[in-house]
């Protein structure tokens, strides 16, 4: 049990003396604490799996102390001792949160099979709660990078919605990230703990949606030789993400509402209803208000998501945002590749800055890969980036004044001007074909 850090609380210096050296003796580390303020600097600065704590205390209450731990260290386990005819103080702890109380006289032979127990829930706790934070770190909102205000606006219309199961509609382009904050709001809620499903639905044929989301019986269908769960049940207590909710067929969608509305559906093929516990993100790239009033989206479904609704900004709004970006990317991608990190040259991004971003962050992280890819200098040029990218300058921001760095510069543009067809590149340039191909591998154009 070396690995179970223990905390004694106790005011009288003898019995906590003595109580310590029968849990070492156990093989516990343990720390002591005399007053509550002592054991809250204990608790903050190591560790502590389980905190053994007497009641009366010279600065408060262990009972009362005993939900002071839980709230700020809610995997720590605590057993109260308490003192003769005091045993409503026991109960009262363990309504607090306590693992379990001894009555004092009693201890010395019930403390240690207790702390046997409370070892193995402690530990329990704190592997759960080590990958939940692990889950935050890499899905919650630390993770979205940029400084810009919109942005930011967005950020805190998340993390204010996110505690709650409110139905949540983000909109925004293409590439925004609307899957990244919808995991956010996910992992920064009381159901962090429960499935995250997302599901495209403009990647689905009708049926096959409908199948997919709310599942079928045994024989609904050609080729359903068993029973399947949907996306739905898959949720059930957790989050379901329906990404491109405007792609959804407007028969689906009455289906839809009646979930978000009761809670109750129907596998394809069943008669029976069945219940489910979901909290709802949606997104898309339509303007659904305006999708309803054409008849193309059902006016109460698009009211029943947009309860609250958040705008996530495109890339090209958010200029002071694409250096952090980029940086993160190249970080991100040289580790992925084991390179070393890389710089960008002034020039390299004033044509990321230059750039439409038509894809948004999903763009821009994509071009950084394909750099990093190629890359094999510790500064990122200008030179390295797509042929059809929006090039500011003829590379002279870089110093590049020789006659190849110019042959470089005019093949990318002639190419990006024939769209990629290689064919019309050479008879534009008045080279032959292999010419050209070979060229493009010198310059790394591909």
């Amino acid at each position: 049990m070396s690995n179970v850090n223990i905390l004694i609380l106790d005011d009288e210096e003898n019995l906590r003396k003595l109580l310590s050296r029968v849990v070492e003796l156990e093989g516990y580390p343990v720390y002591q604490a005399a007053t509550i303020q002592e054991a809250l600097k204990v608790l903050a600065r190591e560790t502590i799996h389980i905190v053994i704590s007497d009641v009366k205390l010279p600065d408060g209450n262990g009972v009362d102390f005993t939900a002071k731990i839980k709230q700020l260290f809610p995997a720590t386990e605590i057993i109260v001792l308490t003192a003769y005819g005091t045993i409503e103080d026991g109960v009262k702890a363990i309504k607090n949160g306590a693992f379990d109380y001894v009555t004092k006289g009693e201890h010395q032979e019930k403390i240690l099979p207790l702390l046997s127990k409370a070892s193995e829930k402690a530990l329990l706790q704190h592997k759960v709660y080590s990958l939940e934070s692990k889950l935050q770190e890499r899905f919650g909102f630390v993770n979205i990078q940029g400084r810009n205000k919109q942005l930011q606006q967005s950020i805190e219309l998340a993390r204010k919605v996110a505690p709650t199961d409110t139905t949540v509609l983000l909109l925004g382009e293409t590439g925004t990230g609307k899957e990244v904050f919808a995991q956010a709001i996910h992992y920064e809620s009381n159901r962090k703990a429960k499935s995250f499903v997302a599901v495209n639905c403009g990647a689905f044929p009708k049926d096959l949606l409908e199948s997919e989301l709310f599942g079928h019986a045994e024989g609904a269908f050609t080729g359903a030789t068993k029973s399947k769960k949907g996306y739905l049940e898959e949720a059930h207590e957790g989050t379901l993400f329906l990404d491109e909710i405007g792609e959804m067929n407007i028969d689906l969608q009455a289906k839809l509402l009646r979930v978000l509305e009761t809670g109750e559906f129907y596998h394809v093929g069943e008669s029976k209803a069945r219940r489910v516990q979901v909290r709802f993100i949606a997104a898309t790239n339509r303007q659904l208000e305006k999708e309803s009033e054409e008849g193309r989206f059902r006016k109460d479904l698009f009211y029943r998501l947009s309860v609250f609704t958040i705008q996530l900004p495109p890339l090209r709004e958010r200029q002071d945002d694409i250096e952090t970006l980029a940086n993160h990317f190249i970080r991100q991608f040289s580790q992925k590749t084991n390179k070393p990190v890389a710089t960008m040259s002034p020039a390299f991004l004033k044509s990321l800055q230059a750039h439409a971003w038509k894809g948004n962050i999903r763009e821009l992280k994509n071009v950084i890969e394909r750099c990093i890819i190629l890359n094999d200098q510790p500064v990122l040029g200008a030179d390295i980036l797509p042929y059809d990218f929006n090039l500011h300058d003829d590379g002279l921001a870089e110093g590049n004044f020789d006659l190849a760095s110019a042959e470089k510069k005019h093949i990318q543009k002639v190419l990006a001007y024939t769209k990629g067809n290689k064919t019309q590149t050479a008879k534009l340039l008045g080279i032959g074909l292999t010419t050209l191909y070979q060229k493009i591998k010198d310059y790394h154009l591909s």
